[in-house]
């Protein structure tokens, strides 16, 4: 027979008060049942704990070495519960999620700070990579959550949310495009463009997108980082086409942004979790607060 925490809790408690009629009463136990406990100890470790006569109870020399061993036994336990019960009431917890730049640079910094705002001691951890390294880290369990582009048909992920981004086409003040009443797939391939790297979820539509119209693009460069596309749009190598979610489209004040009238520049975006995974409390919390805005934005 094994210890239990009862029985390691009736010990340490018996030894702190030095009364079993005391511990009985604050483990709200008859004596008699707490007697038990004890000698169940006893049996189990093989030693016996305490000297008790009619009118006095005390540890033995074995008694007195194990009462620092287990109480801190149960300060552990203690600690781990309290733990446990502060993250399911999200008092605590680490939200870890995997965001597409456009979203982790844009409009997530700011659904963080709401969140916060009710869950203060709820921290984050957030991984901004192209779509398919969300998809990788969500599969390898890196990240709870992942905000990806793309449509998502893998019976691995489940879908919690679907929206979508209609790409921008981000130019300098003064160029051509800016006088055009439309721009569409005619209107940009008029001029040389500034594209993200063929392995990003926005080429992916943007091909796509050319494909479908039978036109070619002219490509001046690519770039994996929206960023290093604006600095190209900057110094006057091309106009980039980019996502209504990155900040990048309107942070500018020397360049515009519009939107490209043609339904084929959408991009699907998806904010999925590894199936059959349970979410911790933290992050099903912050999902649905994800969710919200995500269909407001």
């Amino acid at each position: 027979m094994n210890p239990d925490l009862r029985q390691i809790r009736a010990f340490v408690t018996v030894a702190q008060l030095g009364s079993f009629t005391r511990a009985a009463s604050l483990l709200n136990l008859s004596q008699p049942a707490l007697t038990v406990q004890i000698r169940n100890l006893e049996e189990a470790l093989g030693v016996r704990l305490f000297d008790r006569n009619t009118r006095m109870v005390s540890l033995t020399r074995m008694g007195r070495e194990l009462v620092p061993a287990l109480q801190r036994i149960l300060r552990d336990l203690d600690a781990v519960v309290a733990e446990a019960r502060d993250l399911a009431a999200q008092r605590h917890g680490i939200v870890r999620l995997a965001a597409l730049p456009s979203f982790a640079s844009g409009i997530l910094p700011e659904i963080i700070a709401q969140f916060r705002e009710e869950h203060p001691k709820i921290s984050f951890v957030i991984h901004d990579v192209i779509a398919s390294g969300v998809i990788t880290q969500v599969r390898e369990e890196q990240v709870d959550l992942g905000l990806t582009g793309g449509r998502i048909v893998d019976p691995e992920f489940e879908v919690l949310h679907n929206t979508q981004d209609h790409m921008h086409v981000v130019y300098p003040v003064g160029h051509p495009l800016g006088d055009m009443q439309r721009i569409d797939v005619d209107a940009l391939t008029r001029y040389p463009l500034i594209l993200m790297h063929p392995a990003t979820s926005v080429r992916t539509v943007v091909d796509a997108a050319f494909l479908s119209a039978g036109r070619l693009p002219v490509v001046a460069a690519e770039a994996t980082y929206m960023s290093t596309a604006v600095g190209m749009v900057r110094a006057g190598l091309g106009a980039a086409i980019l996502p209504g979610s990155a900040m990048e489209v309107r942070a500018e004040r020397t360049l515009r942004s519009r939107s490209v009238d043609d339904p084929r520049f959408t991009r699907e975006v998806s904010l999925i979790k590894k199936a059959e995974r349970t979410l911790p409390p933290a992050s099903e919390s912050f999902a649905r607060s994800l969710m919200q805005a995500l269909q407001t934005a």
